[in-house]
Parts: structure tokens; C-alpha cells; sequence
């Protein structure tokens, strides 16, 4: 009888072994998808950190053209503010140029005087107006010369002509440098 007892306790301990075994085995399982997860987040926080060291650099290189565009937009004040002084300094236009001698006086119609008052030109149009008077001036003391003379001031005429088509040119290119670097 204590044979049967025996195996009687054999049996109950093969069976609580077999429990313990498969809820051993359910947990071993859960550990097993938890070390899947862990190394899927592991993959993912290595491509995260990859992604967050290009974004870096990225930022890093931002920097140094946000300290060079600074830069620019530093020079460009300064150049500005030194051509406000020049254009401060700058002495006055001269009223209207003399007619030259071998034009003659034209008379205006009384019509044509308005009391509207003018625009105001702009800095371009009295550089220009200025230009034209300052060419004015040169043919009228080119008058008396020789006919070889003003073939040279027709050569200075047109030269001024062409260097205040490029002042125009180039100011028109700084203004639109200017309106592209104050917009951003």
C-alpha cells in the first residue's frame, strides 16, 4: 500500500510539475515577445537617433548660412548707410542749365503752364536730370571749339550716357538684392 501511496504522490507531483511546466512556458513566451518588442524599439530608437544626427548636421550647416547671410545683411546696412551719407553730402543740383547759345529760346504757350504741382523725382530721374545737364554743359563749352572736339565731347556724351545706363542698371539690380535679403 505505501507503493500506492507512492505513486499516488508521484503522480500528483508529475502533475503540478506539468502545470508549473506550462504556465513556465506561457511566461517564457511572453518574455520571448517582450524581447522581440525590445529589440524592434531598439532598431527603431537606432534609426531615431541616426535620423536625429542628420538633422544635426543639417542644423548645424543652417547656422553657418544663417551667420553668413548676417553677415551680408550687415555689409549690406553699412553700404547702404555710407550711400545715404554720400547722397547727403552730395551737393545741391544746379537750377536749369543755360540753354546753349546755338539753340534758339523757345517760348511756351501759356497753356501749357500748369499750377499743378509736380511729382517729386526720385533719386534716379534727378541723377539722370543731372546727367543730361551735366552732357548740356559740355556741348555748350564744346560750341566755340574745333570740329574735332566734339567728336570727343560727343564721345564723352555718349560714354556718360552708357555709364548712367549701368548706375541704372546696377541700382536696379541693389534694390532688388535688397528687397530679397530685408524680405527674408
Amino acid at each position: 500500500m505505501t507503493g500506492m501511496i507512492l505513486d499516488g504522490v508521484l503522480m500528483l507531483l508529475l502533475v503540478a510539475a506539468l502545470g508549473y511546466g506550462v504556465r513556465l512556458e506561457k511566461k517564457l513566451a511572453a518574455l520571448r515577445a517582450g524581447q522581440q518588442a525590445f529589440a524592434s524599439a531598439v532598431t527603431d530608437l537606432n534609426a531615431a537617433a541616426g535620423r536625429a544626427e542628420a538633422a544635426l548636421a543639417s542644423l548645424r550647416a543652417s547656422g553657418q548660412e544663417t551667420d553668413l547671410l548676417h553677415d551680408r545683411i550687415i555689409k549690406a546696412r553699412e553700404v547702404k548707410a555710407q550711400l545715404e551719407s554720400l547722397i547727403a553730402r552730395a551737393p545741391a543740383p544746379a537750377a536749369a542749365a543755360p540753354a546753349p547759345a546755338t539753340e534758339p529760346a523757345r517760348s511756351v504757350p501759356a497753356a501749357d503752364v500748369r499750377a499743378a504741382p509736380a511729382p517729386l523725382p526720385s533719386a534716379e530721374d534727378e541723377r539722370a536730370r543731372r546727367m543730361a545737364a551735366l552732357a548740356d554743359r559740355i556741348q555748350g563749352l564744346a560750341a566755340p571749339a574745333r570740329p574735332a572736339g566734339r567728336n570727343n565731347v560727343a564721345a564723352i556724351v555718349g560714354a556718360l550716357t552708357a555709364n548712367q545706363s549701368a548706375k541704372q542698371s546696377l541700382n536696379r539690380a541693389r534694390r532688388s538684392l535688397d528687397e530679397d535679403l530685408f524680405a527674408a
